[in-house]
């Protein structure tokens, strides 16, 4: 039997009802475009991983907290409010350097941001 690892962060899937207003909004808020981009499914590589929005998935199915890497948590904040997301969660210091917060954007999913000056790719 195959030893199981984790690999870390692979793909995040979001609850996208209306894709093409999430593809436009995720455009945005994370300053890239889709690398897929279908009806059934829109994907964004951010910094090597696979950001999903899927229409057929709804926020009542459940939005994990994920925390996607930011050099500085303030100003990351703040361009997502800025785009319409509502402040889920402060910006908290959970030790060691580390900051976390995290909104919620127009579709109700929670995007969690953390400036780890720890972590390297």
């Amino acid at each position: 039997m195959a030893e199981t690892k984790i690999l870390g962060l692979r793909t995040v899937i979001y609850a996208a009802p209306d894709l093409a207003h999430a593809k436009e909004w995720y455009a945005k808020a994370f300053g890239i475009a889709p690398y897929f981009d279908q009806p059934f499914y829109v994907g964004f590589n951010v910094g090597g991983y696979e950001l999903g929005l899927d229409p057929a998935v709804t926020v009542a199915d459940g939005s994990t907290l994920t925390y996607w890497g930011v050099a500085h948590v303030e100003s990351s904040l703040q361009h997502f409010l800025d785009l319409g997301a509502s402040l889920h969660a402060q910006i908290q210091d959970v030790g060691d350097g580390i900051r976390v917060a995290a909104i919620e954007d127009l579709f109700g999913n929670v995007i969690g941001l953390i400036e780890n000056p720890h972590f390297s790719l």
